[in-house]
């Protein structure tokens, strides 16, 4: 059973960077990935993070000052 996903977005690389370095402190199992295309993003880089995390990693974010532009779930085609 593989553990659902999702993506954050940034309006920058430089929040992408720091948002990966504030949530791996954190001890979550994080990565930056291309955005998929059919989500967009400025930057063009996201951040893929555990699904069910969302809500602790949204607040972490929020408690660094790191701005996300939107969360999404990642789904498998």
């Amino acid at each position: 059973m593989t553990t659902a996903q999702g993506v954050v977005l940034f309006s920058s690389i430089h929040f992408a960077l720091k948002a990966e370095k504030v949530i791996k402190e954190k001890g979550f199992a994080v990565k930056l990935i291309p955005v998929p295309r059919h989500l967009g993003s400025d930057c063009g880089v996201g951040l893929r993070i555990p699904w069910e995390e969302k809500d602790i990693i949204r607040k972490a974010l929020g408690e660094a000052s790191v701005p996300m532009e939107a969360l999404h779930p990642l789904t498998s085609k």
